[in-house]
């Protein structure tokens, strides 16, 4: 029996066992071995040949465009960027990925329009593998879909799934410290509602025998998986519904109960018309609070404040790592920097490495010459 063959068994004995709290254990052994065995033959896959898309990743972030075939995302790209993407209203235009830089509040972010997928695309159709190889690279997923054909975002999330995409949830926050011998010395938090045996049974697939496991919050047994095979991808995500200019006055509401069928919220949704470049200022502010974006303004010493040209940093990020983004060898010289702006708690605020920025900071770093 292939391997093939065995995944489509192991599959199906999934689909046909009832889950309660007497299968869970065995039903996670099944998800174990399945998981292993899509990725060796995935691996057999990639070793047969097949050319995968080099893409230079350049800017301060990266954002994959996302849809099946002839949903706009060459039009969007041109929108939005200087790039110029062979347009055309049918099927396959893009053969190659094509990347392009939004300018916005300061940013350079790199978008990228991958080849449209097809279904299938995570098992090697249609050069699938390739292009999921580039979304897995990107820092947030956009997803293009045609507001005709809203059904297409399950299958897309599906094809990003099976290509260990994780969207819009933070990995699990499970450690594992090997022992010499002991056997599995369990912690769980308090609502974790895994049988100790099932997760024990999950562990022993992946050779976990002697080990120290904590896991500290609620996870379904396909998340412990992921956790135990470290190659998933967590991006977020963002929807947008393109050809908008062509609803109906009477059509909206049926195109907002698709989208809520679909699990997506219509007031987080982005409608666009890439054609007539409309609703684009929307998606840029989108794409800018999805990345989590924040502008840092540098106090140069005899210059004053660069309002022009922002250091573009993440909401979280610290003095520590502006002074990595700036690079040089400021981080060796430093001695304190001064912040004026959201995160200070007053105007010149001497702080250290460790204080955290927020958009729209004066900062002036204070070296040792």
């Amino acid at each position: 029996m292939g391997l093939e063959e065995e995944i489509e068994e192991i599959e199906e004995e999934i689909a046909t066992t009832p889950y309660n709290k007497s299968t869970e254990a065995h039903i996670g052994r099944l998800k174990s071995k399945l998981a292993q065995k899509k990725e060796k033959l995935q691996n057999q896959s990639s070793a047969g040949g097949g050319q995968g898309y080099a893409v230079e990743k350049t800017g301060d972030a990266t954002v994959a465009l996302v849809g099946f075939p002839s949903v706009g995302k060459s039009t969007l790209l041109n929108a939005l960027t200087n790039a110029d993407s062979e347009t055309a209203a049918y099927e396959f235009t893009t053969l190659d990925v094509n990347p392009g830089m939004l300018q916005y509040n300061g940013a350079n972010v790199q978008l990228l329009d991958v080849p449209g997928l097809i279904e299938g695309a995570a098992g090697g159709r249609g050069g699938g593998r390739e292009v999921l190889s580039v979304v897995r690279t990107a820092d947030l997923v956009l997803f293009v879909l045609s507001v005709f054909e809203i059904d297409q975002y399950e299958r897309l999330r599906e094809e990003l799934y099976e290509n260990k995409v994780r969207l819009d949830t933070d990995p699990p926050n499970i450690s594992i410290r090997k022992r010499h011998k002991g056997g599995i010395n369990l912690t769980t938090g308090d609502d974790v509602d895994l049988d100790e045996g099932t997760i024990k049974q999950v562990l022993r697939e992946y050779d976990y025998i002697n080990a120290d496991v904590t896991i500290r919050e609620n996870r379904s047994i396909d998340e412990l998986v992921d956790a135990l095979m470290d190659n998933r991808v967590y991006l977020p995500s963002l929807v947008s519904v393109n050809k908008a200019d062509l609803i109906e006055p009477d059509y909206l509401e049926t195109v907002h109960e698709d989208l809520q069928a679909h699990g997506i919220d219509p007031d987080e949704a982005v409608f666009i018309s890439a054609e007539e470049e409309k609703g684009l200022d929307s998606l840029k502010q989108s794409i800018w609070e999805e990345l989590g974006m924040i502008r840092v303004f540098m106090d140069k010493p005899g210059r004053g404040v660069d309002y022009e040209e922002p250091l573009v940093l993440r909401a979280g990020d610290t003095v520590e790592d502006a002074c990595e983004k700036i690079g040089g060898d400021f981080k060796e010289r430093f001695r304190f920097a001064r912040v004026s702006g959201p995160s200070a708690k007053h105007e010149d605020q001497q702080v250290g490495m460790d204080h955290e920025l927020a958009d729209e900071d004066v900062l002036r770093l204070v070296v040792r010459r």
